[in-house]
């Protein structure tokens, strides 16, 4: 079976952290950022954590075993 190759579109919005969660970047933070609060801005720039029903579909995405 050849290798599994990794899926570059899920590469570049999924990080793996140093003691192996899965972080993303938050929706909602790219623009339009007059009618948003700066409490808000602030919170949306922090990433967020992968849902824990979802790590094992962007693990395989990631070729990640």
């Amino acid at each position: 079976m050849p290798k599994m190759k990794t899926s570059k579109t899920a590469a570049k919005r999924f990080k793996k952290t140093g003691t192996g969660r899965l972080r993303h970047e938050q929706q909602n933070n790219q623009h339009k950022f007059e009618s948003k609060s700066s409490n808000r801005k602030h919170r949306l720039d922090r990433d967020a954590d992968v849902h824990s029903t979802d790590e094992k579909k962007i693990k395989r995405l990631l070729a990640e075993r």
